[in-house]
């Protein structure tokens, strides 16, 4: 039978793992109706200019220019923003979670995710990821974006752990597959619960107030 080797370093994705999407379409939605602008036209315009924004080639500024103030508007840009990053909500438990597989498990922690720069910025020091997350291999920074296996291997060479000891949490099926498919063992993230039990099984976390040695 064979027997895996230890995970010594865990991937993580930001949106809908440890915070929500932040901008998904829901806030979208919301943020058409709070400020009046037609919502189809808004989400037609943001699928022609996320990618650019996600991996760093366009400002947040450039993006809204485009997206949202194509035509005279009412209300400021920095109103807008001022929205938009409110969208962002912690997920505390796994917040709490990830950050207890570092302090108390000694995982090191990398996060990959595809965000644009300044949601990412914002969020990160908002919600203290830094404190607890040791790299962050986002799609703004790199230029790449998930499912682009480059992204995976980039995150591989700058963590500097064997593929056969690492972890990945992921809410994304098609995201799962492609790192699944470099040799990573995945977690497909539905909740906190089926997350840390799936975890637990791989050896990985082994519950709340343990002060074990690292693994």
């Amino acid at each position: 039978m064979k027997v895996e080797a230890a995970v010594t370093c865990v991937f993580v994705d930001i949106g809908d793992v440890l915070l929500n999407d932040g901008w998904d379409h829901d806030a979208r939605k919301r943020a058409a109706e709070f400020f009046d602008i037609e919502y189809a036209s808004l989400n037609d315009r943001h699928h022609l200019k996320v990618e650019p924004f996600e991996e760093g080639r366009i400002t947040l500024d450039e993006y809204l220019d485009f997206v949202v103030f194509n035509e005279k508007r009412v209300f400021t840009q920095d109103q807008f923003r001022d929205f938009m990053f409110a969208q962002s909500e912690p997920f505390p438990e796994m917040i709490e979670m990830v950050s207890r597989l570092r302090s108390h498990h000694g995982q090191k922690i990398v996060a990959v995710s595809n965000e644009g720069r300044e949601l990412n910025a914002y969020r990160i020091q908002k919600f203290g990821l830094a404190s607890f997350v040791d790299c962050f291999i986002s799609s703004c920074f790199v230029h790449i974006r998930k499912p682009d296996p480059d992204i995976f291997k980039l995150a591989l060479d700058v963590a500097q752990v064997p593929v056969s000891r690492i972890a990945y949490v992921e809410n994304t099926p098609l995201f799962v597959q492609v790192a699944e498919s470099l040799g990573i063992r995945t977690v497909l993230h539905t909740s906190y619960a089926t997350t840390c039990a799936t975890l637990t099984t791989m050896g990985v976390w082994k519950g709340k107030g343990v002060n074990h040695d690292p693994i």
